[in-house]
């Protein structure tokens, strides 16, 4: 696939990239190579090829979901410059 300079400028543009006038033809040849490529990629068969979380086959590691601090909501509340009802009261940011 082919990229012309106006697509390029275009891309730079809503990119947010400033690029000098001369510079344009080569960026437009940088995205053509990048969209052979992809298009090159496109071709491989992966029919059948479960999909990878990793390059070796190991799990996660796992824990118990539970609780493990809490119960004292005192004590914390009790750090707040002010607290009300069992929450932290924080000023109106919204209007």
């Amino acid at each position: 696939m082919s990229i012309d300079i106006e697509t390029a400028r275009k891309v730079a543009k809503l990119a947010r990239i400033r690029v000098e006038e001369e510079r344009l033809p080569a960026l437009a040849g940088e995205f053509g190579a990048i969209l052979g490529f992809i298009e090159q990629l496109q071709e491989v068969d992966v029919e059948g090829v479960e999909p990878m979380t990793s390059v070796t086959p190991m799990r996660l590691k796992r824990r118990q979901d539970g609780v493990t601090d809490g119960g004292y909501p005192d004590k914390i509340l009790s750090n707040a410059p002010d607290a009300r009802e069992g929450f932290f009261t924080v000023p109106k940011v919204v209007e």
